[in-house]
């Protein structure tokens, strides 16, 4: 018997990284699970390995009747909606505020956060004539903690974390629970992309990445995409059946502060591991380009 039997599952984002983590968690845990992506090779692959009980849809989560086509074809496909992850995602545009391009946090802001409401709007309509639901979206420490992420970044998770509270209120008479995972610095292609490297490079820096940035945090352990998963598990499963309006931390402790002077040293390897000092200009120079990334379709 797995935890998510009989359950179906929407995952905006689930071609790689916590997202794919998630898709097959779900899958060997007895889930129907369709997963939309925008990366259509991986995401076909990844349905095709894991069998019937998955399936893939393109969809750009900056399209509201994409996001509606992935809950109509998971009601007509599989007769009901149990579960949405709202994960899908990116880095977006990073500036100082004086810089800031308009148009590129625009992009940002939809990619991130409007998908999310999206998400909700149609899972919801779902939701509430079943009687029974569980609605989890990715959010971020950075939407609890300034400094860690770029502003724009920050803000949309900060907003998903704020909605999360505020639509678990309007849906907890409906027996529909509404949370959040706050992932910390997990080693994820997300990284490699928005320095501007392709697919599979990024995911091979991902698996250094998870090392290093281990030592950011107080536990000084890697944190993964599989952790992230077992939350989101966690959250969708029987076994939260009283947590909602809930922003879920994942991160090593890493929002605790720092707890030597040690630590603080570790934190300036880690920028130097990962360019940081330098990173700002290269995005700068990227910030008029954002709004061609492959979320432009």
């Amino acid at each position: 018997m797995g935890r998510l039997d009989n359950k179906t599952a929407v995952i905006t984002g689930g071609a790689s990284g916590i997202g794919r983590a998630i898709v097959k968690l779900f899958i060997e845990e007895g889930a129907h699970v369709l997963l939309g992506d925008i990366q259509d090779d991986l995401g076909k692959a990844l349905a095709d390995e894991l069998g019937s009980n998955a399936l893939y849809l393109h969809a750009n989560v900056r399209k509201e009747s994409d996001i509606k086509s992935l809950i109509d074809l998971a009601i007509k496909r599989f007769g009901r909606l149990d579960i949405l992850i709202n994960n899908a995602g990116f880095g977006g545009v990073t500036a100082p505020i004086e810089e800031l391009s308009i148009d590129a946090f625009d992009v940002t802001m939809e990619v991130n956060f409007r998908s999310v409401v999206i998400g909700m709007k149609y899972a919801a309509a779902v939701m509430i004539k079943q009687k029974s639901g569980s609605i989890i979206s990715m959010a971020s420490i950075a939407g609890l903690q300034a400094g860690i992420g770029a502003v724009t970044y920050s803000v949309a998770k900060a907003a998903i974390i704020s909605l999360t509270r505020n639509v678990a209120l309007e849906l907890a008479d409906r027996n529909i629970r509404v949370n959040c995972i706050c992932p910390g610095l997990v080693g994820t292609a997300l990284w490699g992309r928005a320095l501007g490297f392709p697919q599979d490079k990024a995911e091979r820096l991902s698996k250094l990445l998870s090392i290093e940035l281990a030592n950011a945090n107080p536990m000084k352990v890697p944190i993964t995409t599989d952790h992230i998963s077992k939350a989101a598990l966690f959250l969708a499963s029987d076994d939260s059946t009283h947590i909602t309006g809930h922003p879920l931390v994942v991160d090593g402790g890493l929002t605790l502060g720092q707890k030597t002077e040690e630590d603080s040293e570790d934190l300036e390897q880690i920028k130097k591991i990962l360019g940081i000092d330098d990173l700002d200009e290269n995005f700068r120079k990227l910030n008029e380009k954002i709004a061609q990334m492959k979320y432009e379709e």
